[in-house]
């Protein structure tokens, strides 16, 4: 089974997520479900689908009580190793969350800035980041991020828990 990893810029870490449950992996996406690794009150677990192409990764955050606190959404860039079978998702520091209420709100920008500021990010990676979120934020704002929504909801039958 493939290993994951999730790289940061800031801090500068790569971290392996080995808890991890991966439930479907294909040339185009991976889903998985997850407990958080550094729990927090407002919610304690989630499902993702990382949109390889795309460079989106799209998180469903849930409370203790399974009930959804809200859509979050990374912009990701992903590099595989055919020959150590895995993938390591950079977090391109831009992120857009989506509130139950529907409200969307763009994330962390600043922090875009300051890694370009201070050279933590090449110029075709924050191009890179630029474009992914325009793209995003141009499907949720046309209506069809529901699609993805529902991709990532299909994998999750009401009977298993997520």
């Amino acid at each position: 089974m493939s290993d994951l990893y999730r790289r940061r810029l800031i801090p500068d870490e790569c971290l392996h997520l080995k808890n991890d449950h991966i439930i479907h992996i294909s040339k185009d996406i991976i889903v998985t479900k997850w407990n958080t690794i550094h729990p927090k009150a407002e919610f304690s677990h989630g499902i993702s689908m990382y949109c390889l192409n795309e460079g989106w990764k799209i998180s469903k955050f849930f409370t203790s009580e399974n009930k959804l606190k809200y859509i979050y959404c990374d912009i990701i860039d992903t590099d595989y190793n055919s020959l150590k079978d895995e993938y390591i998702f950079t977090d391109l520091l831009a992120d857009v969350i989506i509130e139950n209420s529907g409200f969307v709100k763009v994330v962390d920008l600043d922090e875009l800035a300051d890694a370009c500021s201070n050279e933590l990010i090449s110029t075709s990676l924050l191009t890179a980041s630029l474009h992914r979120l325009n793209n995003l934020l141009s499907i949720i704002y046309d209506g069809s991020f529901k699609d993805y929504i529902y991709k990532l909801d299909s994998y999750f039958s009401k009977d298993k828990e997520i």
